[in-house]
């Protein structure tokens, strides 16, 4: 699978959509586009990890940075990890285990529970 990122507007949230590896080379462009979300005035970023098979420790710096910059905003970060994943484990889901800092997320099985206001998390 060819890494991608396209962002839509939902309900108010930027839903940026991740395919692919997030390496050395495809990490920046992840973490531009939460950038640009924010200076669109976006401060409700939902990433979309589902479609994401390979996540080395560049990615996992880059969903902590993009932590950092939205709670330095006071803004929401939401990750989403197919429901699969909570069960089976997804593989962005045990490099974030294996790294300890799974807890540090609010992930979400699916888009629309994202974007709901009265859905608990998933637990770390």
């Amino acid at each position: 699978m060819e890494f991608q990122v396209t962002d839509e507007e939902r309900d108010g949230w930027a839903v940026l959509r991740v395919a692919g590896e997030m390496d050395l080379v495809s990490s920046p462009s992840v973490r531009q586009r939460v950038h640009e979300a924010v200076a669109r005035g976006r401060h409700s970023v939902v990433l979309d990890l589902s479609e994401v098979h390979f996540c080395d420790s560049s990615g996992v710096g880059v969903l902590i940075a993009a932590r950092r910059l939205m709670r330095s905003c006071h803004g929401r970060l939401r990750i989403v990890l197919p429901a699969r994943g909570a069960e089976e484990g997804s593989h962005v889901n045990r490099v974030l285990a294996a790294l300890g800092v799974r807890r540090l997320f609010e992930v979400y099985p699916d888009v629309a529970s994202a974007l709901l206001e009265d859905v608990s998390p998933l637990s770390a």
